[in-house]
């Protein structure tokens, strides 16, 4: 069973940890695990851990936004976080495993999002903007509710950064994540289907095959411009942010850390593609 599916919201590395019986004393467990949260079958919002080691979901709590918080324990030693409830006495800790911490407290954040926000959708990189927004308390962010039907001042910050770089001007703020949602749009791959037809010969046959066309630039621009091919891109982008792609971009030819981020993906896409042309083939070994 993967780690991740197509309902995944969000996913970080995590393991869990454990209260010491009679003590406020938090252990934790040295297993390899990982936070996913999807919308299941039920329309019910899922938080589970799955050990990444036997890719087995081991935990699987449902939630009833606004009843729980994700927040930090500064008393314990290492990044725990605290998953608790308003209705009860229930707590699961967990620790981050991701090497580096800078993404703990963005994590969370989009957690206590998805906590109180029907509908909610992680938008990456704004986290920056909120806290540098002055009296802002990024806790106090994560805990309003909003009006779900309107994109938030995060999410419109976002999109202001984006249209700033196409346009070639200076964005005042941190310019955002880069997302595969941002590069792998009809204006940037249409181009590409003109200029290099033979591109789609190598690309038809891994698509579905009831196409009302043959291969054509045409038809891989409706493709593309396609819900379904919308919703692809943003469940691989959430996938690769999680870093837990690198057995499965190793089947595809790439390296390992290819599977850690967007960015090295497609930094490891370009490297290949500029290897492709000078001879001879390439093998993966061990």
């Amino acid at each position: 069973m993967p780690l991740t599916e197509r309902s995944t919201i969000l996913a970080f590395k995590a393991g869990r940890a454990f209260r010491r019986e009679g003590t406020n004393v938090v252990e934790p467990r040295a297993d390899k695990g990982a936070v996913v949260i999807e919308r299941g079958d039920d329309e019910e919002l899922h938080f589970m851990w799955k050990n990444r080691e036997t890719e087995e979901t081991e935990e699987d709590l449902i939630l009833f936004p606004p009843d729980a918080s994700f927040v930090s324990v500064p008393q314990a030693s290492g990044r725990v976080y605290v998953l608790k409830f308003s209705s009860s006495d229930q707590r699961h800790f967990f620790w981050m495993q991701d090497a580096s911490s800078e993404r703990d407290e963005e994590f969370a954040f989009h957690v206590n999002r998805l906590l109180q926000i029907p509908g909610y959708i992680p938008v990456w990189g704004v986290l920056d903007s909120v806290s540098q927004t002055p009296g802002a308390s990024t806790s106090a962010q994560a805990a309003a509710p909003t009006d779900a039907s309107q994109p938030t001042p995060q999410q419109l910050s976002h999109l202001r950064s984006l249209v700033a770089q196409m346009s070639g001007a200076t964005a005042a703020e941190p310019a955002p994540e880069l997302s595969l949602t941002d590069v792998l749009t009809v204006d940037n791959l249409s181009p590409l289907f003109l200029s290099h037809p033979e591109l789609i010969q190598s690309i038809f046959p891994n698509l579905p095959p009831d196409l009302p066309a043959g291969p054509s630039p045409e038809v891989l621009t409706q493709v593309v411009s396609s819900q379904q091919f919308r919703a692809a891109v943003a469940n691989f982008d959430r996938a690769l942010r999680t870093g837990l792609l690198g057995g499965l971009v190793r089947q595809l030819g790439l390296p390992e850390e290819a599977g850690t981020s967007v960015e090295a993906f497609l930094r490891a896409i370009r490297d290949q593609a500029g290897g492709s042309g000078s001879g001879g083939e390439s093998m993966d070994t061990d």
